[in-house]
């Protein structure tokens, strides 16, 4: 979202086969294996339709999210010229629940541009043609997160049909 110079980023991993990832080590969602060549297909399960202990191991591994910095990744606490010009880098660890907190955040505040010209006023992950496919990737990321984080390669975040509702019957102490 803003301009950062190759003092901060001077190489990227172009992945290849079924590979992603910063460094190229993970595979793509969808695949599983030494190679990433076994396809796997996970099921999502709504919420109302897991067991107890399925609901409890699913706060569990949030709990553990947010009590666990992040291996990989970090957030930035300045803009580049805060952190004059790359020599003073700013830059904080953070937990894995947060790191989804902060993203998302990040995708729906306002854009700095060239200069010091700022784009307010739109939201980019909730206001525009890619709500759907920013979340998809954003939930398929944090699923990823989670999973190596805890080790269960079948986790995956529940969801809420929130088709019928007439009120927030979600919203509980539970």
């Amino acid at each position: 979202r803003e301009n950062w110079p190759i003092v901060f980023y001077n190489r990227t991993c172009q992945c290849q086969g079924n590979f992603m990832g910063y460094n190229c080590g993970d595979c793509k969602f969808g695949f599983t294996g030494p190679n990433c060549t076994v396809r796997r297909t996970l099921i999502r399960k709504e919420i109302y339709r897991m067991t107890a202990t399925e609901k409890d191991k699913f706060i569990a591994y949030l709990n553990l999210a947010k009590r666990s910095l992040s291996s990989d990744y970090v957030i930035a606490t300045g803009t580049y010229e805060q952190m004059n010009n790359g020599s003073n880098p700013m830059f904080a660890d953070i937990n894995v629940y947060d790191l989804f907190v902060w993203l998302h955040y990040y995708a729906s505040r306002d854009a700095f541009l060239e200069g010091d010209l700022v784009w307010r006023d739109i939201d980019f992950a909730h206001e525009a043609p890619a709500f759907l496919p920013w979340h998809r990737f954003f939930l398929l990321h944090w699923e990823h997160e989670i999973q190596r984080l805890t080790g269960d390669e079948n986790f995956t975040i529940p969801f809420w049909d929130w088709r019928d509702a007439q009120q927030c019957d979600i919203c509980t102490d539970e």
